[in-house]
């Protein structure tokens, strides 16, 4: 099975959500590759799990006063802040008869492409199921998944420098105003690459690249003309679209 490796590329929240989208539909049809892709969004983001409310998770006044994007995802999981300067996220597309059948055995197996790449940094982490990695037994990495007609779709992000002021004032964590106690109570549990190497975040790209790749037959490439036509009609008719946004 050979992979096609998507290079870190920059796009709009609606954009990355709606080429996941389209990837995993050309699983089903067989139109699309198993695709490994790199990406960072511009402006920066918040995206919801697929079972959540948007007014519940997220400060839409203050990520508007921000000039932060929000948009639903088609996998679960909870709130993130995808900060454009602070973070890498990555997307798995592929059959899903490539992966265990059990969930979390999954996630394990994608995750641990995560932590071999942070190896390659000299970082120590690890699997904290169902879907995180640790490292010091804090968060560095967030993953959601989600299974259609037969694929699979896993996407999730390494924190390399995110604000976490930024971050817990975009997301609803708490009614109280964000204070230095909140925030030294959230970088408690929080962890980011910056705090444990002095890596450029080009660097942990490189780093990443290694680890997901890593004993795999896989070639750079680009999206399909059908690909990318799909992509831009969801983006039109979903992503950017209150109706989904707004859903729950």
């Amino acid at each position: 099975m050979k992979w096609r490796v998507i290079r870190l590329e920059t796009r709009s929240a609606y954009s990355n959500m709606a080429i996941d989208n389209a990837l995993i539909e050309g699983q089903k049809s067989g139109a699309s590759e198993p695709t490994i892709r790199f990406y960072k969004w511009l402006p920066s983001a918040v995206s919801i799990g697929c079972f959540q409310s948007m007014n519940d998770e997220v400060d839409i006044e203050r990520c508007n006063s921000l000039g932060v994007s929000y948009v639903r995802r088609i996998t679960g999981g909870g709130a993130v802040y995808h900060d454009n300067k602070g973070e890498i996220t990555y997307s798995v597309i592929a059959p899903e008869g490539l992966f265990p059948k059990g969930i979390i055995e999954s996630y394990k197996v994608i995750c641990g492409w995560v932590i071999d790449g942070l190896e390659n940094l000299n970082i120590k982490a690890e699997f904290a199921p169902i879907n995180d990695i640790i490292v010091n037994g804090k968060k560095i990495s967030g993953n959601a998944q989600t299974r259609r007609d037969g694929a699979i779709l896993q996407h999730g992000t390494i924190l390399y420098d995110t604000d976490i002021r930024t971050m817990f004032s975009v997301l609803r964590v708490s009614a109280e105003k964000i204070s230095d106690k909140m925030i030294r109570s959230a970088e408690e549990r929080v962890t980011r690459v910056k705090d444990h190497a002095n890596a450029t975040q080009e660097e942990l790209y490189d780093a990443l690249l290694k680890g997901f790749t890593n004993g795999k037959d896989y070639e750079f490439g680009a999206y399909t003309e059908k690909e990318l036509k799909r992509a831009e009609e969801l983006e039109e008719s979903v992503y950017s679209k209150n109706a989904w946004n707004f859903s729950r």
